[in-house]
């Protein structure tokens, strides 16, 4: 399975890379931290020791710093992962994908 080819993969996989080398803050590192037992159960190996304590609020202040509608923008970005989260389960037959949020 490529993991280019699944939606929302230009957020996730950048995150995974950012965690790889420390960027724990990043948006993409964030969603991966949100996601991170789902994304595991499904194959994909994450530095756990990187992950945000509380990536949900970190990523939403991160957004409201740098937008005035950080709240539509958050819930796009969750949709994406969401979207990757059950593709990727999809592909591994797992038979429930529960939303992550």
């Amino acid at each position: 399975m490529n993991l280019n080819e699944l939606p929302g993969a230009e957020l996730i996989l950048p995150g995974l890379d950012d965690l790889r080398n420390g960027k724990t803050n990043t948006i993409g590192a964030l969603l991966v931290a949100i996601a991170a037992t789902r994304l595991t159960e499904a194959g994909i190996d994450i530095p756990k020791d990187r992950l945000a304590s509380e990536p949900e609020l970190t990523l939403y202040g991160c957004l409201q710093d740098e937008r005035d509608d950080a709240y539509p923008y958050y819930n796009a970005l969750l949709n994406s992962l969401n979207s990757f989260c059950n593709a990727l389960e999809l592909n591994y037959d797992r038979p429930f994908a529960a939303p992550i949020y």
